[in-house]
């Protein structure tokens, strides 16, 4: 996927930066354990997609990786992912365990530039 590409998908995503082959967002929660809810959620979602995020779990934040390893870049796969981790995202914070970032990124540590 081109640049310019990636840079249209990522219109769709707010906070999600783009790095050379990947693209990145970091989560934050009001609790650890909140954050290893969404880990252990967005881990689940990933196998059955077959599309796996590196992910950095952190007190009460959680960064997210996304990136084709089999072509050492960005495929279509990895936005589907991003909605799909946004979407678990959502989802607890309708539980009440997400917190609203800030506009500004969160440095996660995987690669994404920051």
């Amino acid at each position: 996927m081109s640049k310019e590409d990636a840079r249209n998908f990522l219109r769709e995503f707010p906070g999600w930066t783009l790095g050379d082959d990947s693209i990145a967002k970091g989560f934050k929660f009001k609790t650890y354990l909140d954050g290893l809810e969404f880990a252990y959620s967005l881990g689940r979602k990933a196998e059955e997609e077959g599309h796996h995020p590196d992910m950095l779990i952190k007190w009460k934040k959680v960064g997210v990786t996304l990136s084709t390893h089999s072509i050492k870049g960005l495929s279509e796969n990895d936005f589907i992912m991003a909605d799909r981790a946004e979407q678990v995202y959502k989802k607890l914070s309708r539980k009440g365990a997400a917190r609203q970032l800030p506009r500004k990124r969160i440095p996660i540590g995987l690669g994404a530039r920051e």
